[in-house]
Protein backbone atom coordinates (compact mmCIF):
# COMPACT_ATOMS: atom_id res chain seq x y z
CA UNK A 1 0.00 0.00 0.00
CA UNK A 2 1.04 3.63 -0.36
CA UNK A 3 1.55 5.72 2.76
CA UNK A 4 0.70 9.39 3.30
CA UNK A 5 1.42 9.91 7.01
CA UNK A 6 4.37 7.57 7.57
CA UNK A 7 7.47 6.35 5.76
CA UNK A 8 8.32 2.65 5.51
CA UNK A 9 11.82 1.46 4.68
CA UNK A 10 13.28 -2.02 4.84
CA UNK A 11 16.91 -3.04 4.48
CA UNK A 12 18.90 -6.06 5.70
CA UNK A 13 16.01 -7.40 7.74
CA UNK A 14 15.25 -4.10 9.49
CA UNK A 15 11.95 -2.27 8.94
CA UNK A 16 12.05 1.41 9.90
CA UNK A 17 8.63 3.03 10.27
CA UNK A 18 8.81 6.83 10.54
CA UNK A 19 5.88 8.95 11.68
CA UNK A 20 5.89 11.67 9.03
CA UNK A 21 3.64 14.59 9.88
CA UNK A 22 6.34 16.96 11.15
CA UNK A 23 4.18 20.04 10.62
CA UNK A 24 1.97 18.87 13.55
CA UNK A 25 4.76 17.17 15.52
CA UNK A 26 3.62 13.80 14.14
CA UNK A 27 0.24 13.97 15.89
CA UNK A 28 -1.80 10.81 15.50
CA UNK A 29 -4.80 11.14 13.22
CA UNK A 30 -7.03 8.34 11.95
CA UNK A 31 -5.01 7.91 8.74
CA UNK A 32 -1.73 7.59 10.64
CA UNK A 33 -3.15 5.02 13.06
CA UNK A 34 -4.41 2.95 10.14
CA UNK A 35 -1.12 3.19 8.25
CA UNK A 36 0.98 2.37 11.32
CA UNK A 37 -1.10 -0.73 12.04
CA UNK A 38 -0.83 -1.88 8.42
CA UNK A 39 2.92 -1.22 8.33
CA UNK A 40 3.50 -3.20 11.52
CA UNK A 41 1.63 -6.19 10.10
CA UNK A 42 3.57 -5.86 6.86
CA UNK A 43 6.87 -5.82 8.73
CA UNK A 44 6.01 -9.06 10.52
CA UNK A 45 6.12 -10.79 7.15
CA UNK A 46 9.32 -9.32 5.73
CA UNK A 47 11.59 -8.09 8.55
CA UNK A 48 13.45 -9.46 11.57
CA UNK A 49 13.26 -6.28 13.67
CA UNK A 50 11.20 -3.07 13.61
CA UNK A 51 11.98 0.53 14.52
CA UNK A 52 9.39 3.24 15.20
CA UNK A 53 10.70 6.80 15.02
CA UNK A 54 9.56 10.31 14.11
CA UNK A 55 10.47 12.93 11.54
CA UNK A 56 11.33 16.50 12.46
CA UNK A 57 11.69 17.69 16.04
CA UNK A 58 9.15 15.39 17.71
CA UNK A 59 8.52 11.69 18.03
CA UNK A 60 4.77 12.13 18.46
CA UNK A 61 2.73 14.82 20.18
CA UNK A 62 -0.23 12.49 20.78
CA UNK A 63 -3.77 12.55 19.49
CA UNK A 64 -4.38 15.11 16.76
CA UNK A 65 -7.06 17.25 18.41
CA UNK A 66 -7.79 18.83 15.05
CA UNK A 67 -8.77 15.45 13.59
CA UNK A 68 -12.52 15.87 14.00
CA UNK A 69 -14.25 18.26 16.37
CA UNK A 70 -13.27 17.74 20.01
CA UNK A 71 -16.87 18.21 21.03
CA UNK A 72 -18.85 15.11 20.30
CA UNK A 73 -15.77 13.03 19.49
CA UNK A 74 -16.42 9.44 20.60
CA UNK A 75 -13.14 8.73 22.32
CA UNK A 76 -14.20 5.24 23.36
CA UNK A 77 -14.78 4.23 19.74
CA UNK A 78 -11.49 5.78 18.61
CA UNK A 79 -9.59 3.91 21.32
CA UNK A 80 -11.32 0.59 20.72
CA UNK A 81 -11.36 0.68 16.92
CA UNK A 82 -8.10 2.50 16.08
CA UNK A 83 -5.68 2.57 19.01
CA UNK A 84 -6.32 -0.93 20.31
CA UNK A 85 -5.41 -2.68 17.00
CA UNK A 86 -2.29 -0.50 16.72
CA UNK A 87 -1.08 -1.25 20.23
CA UNK A 88 -1.88 -4.94 19.88
CA UNK A 89 0.10 -5.03 16.63
CA UNK A 90 3.16 -3.91 18.62
CA UNK A 91 2.55 -6.03 21.72
CA UNK A 92 1.75 -9.26 19.90
CA UNK A 93 4.46 -8.88 17.26
CA UNK A 94 7.01 -11.72 17.55
CA UNK A 95 9.75 -9.42 16.25
CA UNK A 96 11.66 -7.02 18.52
CA UNK A 97 10.17 -3.52 18.26
CA UNK A 98 12.47 -0.61 19.11
CA UNK A 99 11.18 2.93 19.59
CA UNK A 100 13.81 5.52 18.63
CA UNK A 101 12.40 8.61 20.32
CA UNK A 102 13.97 11.56 18.55
CA UNK A 103 12.05 14.33 20.35
CA UNK A 104 8.94 15.08 22.36
CA UNK A 105 6.65 12.13 23.09
CA UNK A 106 3.43 13.30 24.71
CA UNK A 107 0.09 11.75 25.57
CA UNK A 108 -0.78 8.86 23.28
CA UNK A 109 2.54 9.50 21.53
CA UNK A 110 4.43 8.72 24.73
CA UNK A 111 2.43 5.54 25.24
CA UNK A 112 2.94 4.49 21.63
CA UNK A 113 6.70 4.62 22.31
CA UNK A 114 6.35 2.81 25.64
CA UNK A 115 4.48 -0.03 23.92
CA UNK A 116 7.73 -0.97 22.17
CA UNK A 117 10.02 -3.64 23.59
CA UNK A 118 12.97 -1.27 23.89
CA UNK A 119 12.95 2.54 23.96
CA UNK A 120 16.06 4.55 23.08
CA UNK A 121 15.72 8.32 23.31
CA UNK A 122 17.79 11.28 22.23
CA UNK A 123 19.06 13.23 25.23
CA UNK A 124 16.91 16.21 24.23
CA UNK A 125 13.73 14.11 24.04
CA UNK A 126 11.07 14.22 26.74
CA UNK A 127 8.04 12.19 27.79
CA UNK A 128 4.79 13.59 29.12
CA UNK A 129 1.49 12.07 30.21
CA UNK A 130 -0.30 15.23 29.15
CA UNK A 131 -3.87 13.94 29.42
CA UNK A 132 -5.04 15.68 32.61
CA UNK A 133 -4.04 19.03 31.09
CA UNK A 134 -7.11 18.69 28.86
CA UNK A 135 -9.34 16.93 31.37
CA UNK A 136 -8.63 13.34 30.36
CA UNK A 137 -6.85 10.31 31.86
CA UNK A 138 -3.94 8.38 30.32
CA UNK A 139 -4.99 6.02 27.55
CA UNK A 140 -3.35 4.18 24.63
CA UNK A 141 -2.15 1.60 27.13
CA UNK A 142 -0.64 4.12 29.54
CA UNK A 143 -2.53 2.81 32.58
CA UNK A 144 -1.12 -0.66 31.79
CA UNK A 145 2.49 0.18 30.84
CA UNK A 146 3.33 2.83 33.41
CA UNK A 147 2.71 1.02 36.73
CA UNK A 148 4.57 -2.01 35.38
CA UNK A 149 7.54 0.01 34.14
CA UNK A 150 8.06 2.53 36.93
CA UNK A 151 5.81 1.44 39.82
CA UNK A 152 2.54 2.83 41.07
CA UNK A 153 3.95 5.89 42.87
CA UNK A 154 5.80 7.26 39.85
CA UNK A 155 3.00 6.29 37.47
CA UNK A 156 0.49 8.23 39.60
CA UNK A 157 2.76 11.27 39.74
CA UNK A 158 3.27 11.22 35.99
CA UNK A 159 -0.48 11.00 35.35
CA UNK A 160 -1.69 13.48 37.96
CA UNK A 161 0.92 16.22 37.51
CA UNK A 162 1.41 15.76 33.74
CA UNK A 163 4.97 17.04 34.02
CA UNK A 164 7.63 16.72 31.35
CA UNK A 165 10.26 14.04 32.05
CA UNK A 166 13.56 14.37 30.23
CA UNK A 167 15.18 11.38 28.55
CA UNK A 168 17.98 11.01 31.09
CA UNK A 169 15.52 11.00 34.01
CA UNK A 170 13.29 8.57 32.08
CA UNK A 171 16.27 6.20 31.79
CA UNK A 172 17.17 6.57 35.48
CA UNK A 173 13.62 5.76 36.58
CA UNK A 174 13.36 2.71 34.31
CA UNK A 175 10.78 4.19 31.93
CA UNK A 176 13.09 3.65 28.93
CA UNK A 177 16.22 1.63 28.16
CA UNK A 178 18.69 4.44 27.49
CA UNK A 179 19.21 8.12 26.65
CA UNK A 180 21.83 8.94 24.02
CA UNK A 181 23.52 12.25 23.15
CA UNK A 182 21.73 13.86 20.22
CA UNK A 183 24.84 13.90 18.05
CA UNK A 184 25.14 10.09 18.35
CA UNK A 185 21.44 9.27 18.44
CA UNK A 186 20.68 8.01 14.92
CA UNK A 187 23.96 6.11 14.57
CA UNK A 188 23.36 4.50 17.96
CA UNK A 189 19.78 3.37 17.43
CA UNK A 190 20.58 2.07 13.96
CA UNK A 191 23.43 0.00 15.40
CA UNK A 192 21.16 -1.33 18.15
CA UNK A 193 18.42 -2.13 15.63
CA UNK A 194 20.87 -3.85 13.26
CA UNK A 195 21.98 -6.04 16.17
CA UNK A 196 18.37 -7.11 16.69
CA UNK A 197 17.83 -7.72 12.96
CA UNK A 198 20.89 -10.02 12.87
CA UNK A 199 19.92 -11.84 16.04
CA UNK A 200 18.22 -15.16 16.84
CA UNK A 201 14.64 -14.29 15.88
CA UNK A 202 13.04 -17.33 17.49
CA UNK A 203 14.82 -16.61 20.77
CA UNK A 204 13.65 -12.99 20.68
CA UNK A 205 10.06 -14.12 20.06
CA UNK A 206 10.32 -16.53 22.99
CA UNK A 207 11.66 -13.77 25.25
CA UNK A 208 8.65 -11.62 24.44
CA UNK A 209 6.19 -14.48 24.94
CA UNK A 210 7.71 -15.48 28.28
CA UNK A 211 8.00 -11.96 29.68
CA UNK A 212 4.43 -11.13 28.71
CA UNK A 213 3.12 -14.32 30.30
CA UNK A 214 5.21 -13.71 33.40
CA UNK A 215 3.22 -10.58 34.20
CA UNK A 216 0.27 -12.76 35.24
CA UNK A 217 1.49 -16.36 35.55
CA UNK A 218 2.06 -17.99 38.94
CA UNK A 219 5.61 -19.32 39.35
CA UNK A 220 4.86 -22.99 38.51
CA UNK A 221 3.16 -22.03 35.26
CA UNK A 222 5.99 -19.67 34.36
CA UNK A 223 8.66 -22.30 35.03
CA UNK A 224 6.76 -24.76 32.86
CA UNK A 225 6.52 -22.18 30.06
CA UNK A 226 10.25 -21.45 30.31
CA UNK A 227 11.04 -25.15 30.05
CA UNK A 228 8.79 -25.63 27.02
CA UNK A 229 10.09 -22.60 25.13
CA UNK A 230 13.72 -23.37 25.97
CA UNK A 231 13.20 -26.96 24.82
CA UNK A 232 11.97 -25.68 21.47
CA UNK A 233 14.89 -23.26 21.14
CA UNK A 234 17.31 -26.05 22.00
CA UNK A 235 16.28 -27.79 18.76
CA UNK A 236 16.85 -24.71 16.59
CA UNK A 237 19.55 -24.08 14.00
CA UNK A 238 20.36 -20.80 15.73
CA UNK A 239 21.17 -22.61 18.99
CA UNK A 240 23.48 -25.01 17.17
CA UNK A 241 25.13 -22.08 15.40
CA UNK A 242 25.48 -20.15 18.66
CA UNK A 243 27.20 -23.03 20.40
CA UNK A 244 29.48 -23.70 17.43
CA UNK A 245 30.43 -20.03 17.19
CA UNK A 246 31.20 -19.95 20.91
CA UNK A 247 33.46 -22.99 20.62
CA UNK A 248 35.19 -21.55 17.56
CA UNK A 249 35.54 -18.11 19.21
CA UNK A 250 33.78 -16.24 16.39
CA UNK A 251 30.67 -14.16 15.98
CA UNK A 252 27.54 -16.27 15.32
CA UNK A 253 25.61 -16.03 12.07
CA UNK A 254 21.98 -16.39 13.03
CA UNK A 255 19.35 -17.09 10.40
CA UNK A 256 16.22 -16.92 12.51
CA UNK A 257 15.59 -20.66 12.28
Amino acid sequence: MSYHTIRYEISEGLAVITLDRPEVMNALNAAMRHELTAALHRARGEARAIVLTGSGRAFCSGQDLGDGAAEGLNLESVLREEYEPLLQAIYSCPLPVLAAVNGAAAGAGANLALAADVVIAAQSAAFMQAFTRIGLMPDAGGTWWLPRQVGMARAMGMALFAEKIGAEEAARMGLIWEAVPDVDFEHHWRARAAHLARGPSAAFAAVKKAFHAGLSNPLPAQLALEARLQGELGQSADFREGVQAFLEKRAPHFTGR
